[in-house]
């Protein structure tokens, strides 16, 4: 099952509308510059190969590239903004299988795609379930950059 929208808003969004089995591919993008790598590692991960296109230029990547965390942010402001529900998420109890496959360079465009794994209800608060989901991080030539699994909380519809 291929998707590029829920059938409802953000806002209105609950546990029921996440649907295993169901791919998500969002229109928004998150671009990155050389300044912005260069000052996301200043200040977060101080590696020559982020910091110094001279150096970087003779490193093992050949040029300048992304920090793997800096990747993450931008990855998690997309699944926030596109996937995540508004009120109804209750948070994460964590990321698996983290996994960096190509640098991100100066002029990326990155762009998420979400497959849905599983839902699962949770047995003891019925206000709410989990959805497991595989995200992709995509870059303009559409190669995955990075993939990781991630579980979010998410709250149910009242039901009376």
């Amino acid at each position: 099952m291929k998707a590029n929208n829920f059938a409802v808003s953000r806002e209105e969004r609950r546990f029921e509308d996440y649907v295993a089995g169901a791919v998500y591919e969002f229109d928004e993008t998150a671009g990155i510059s050389q300044e912005d790598i260069v000052n996301f590692s200043q200040v977060y991960d101080p590696q020559y190969f982020h910091l110094d296109p001279d150096l970087a230029e003779n490193g093992p990547y050949k040029g300048i590239i992304a920090s793997g965390a800096h990747t993450i942010a931008l990855t998690f402001r997309l699944y926030v903004k596109n996937f995540l529900p508004g009120q109804a998420s209750f948070g994460s109890p964590g990321l698996d299988e983290l996994r960096w496959l190509r640098p991100v360079r100066p002029g990326d465009t990155l762009r998420l795609r979400l497959t849905i794994q599983e839902t699962i209800p949770s047995q003891s608060k019925n206000d709410r379930g989990t959805v497991h989901s595989l995200l992709e991080t995509i870059n303009q030539n559409d190669e995955a950059v990075m993939v990781c699994k991630c579980k979010n909380i998410i709250g149910k519809r009242r039901t009376g």
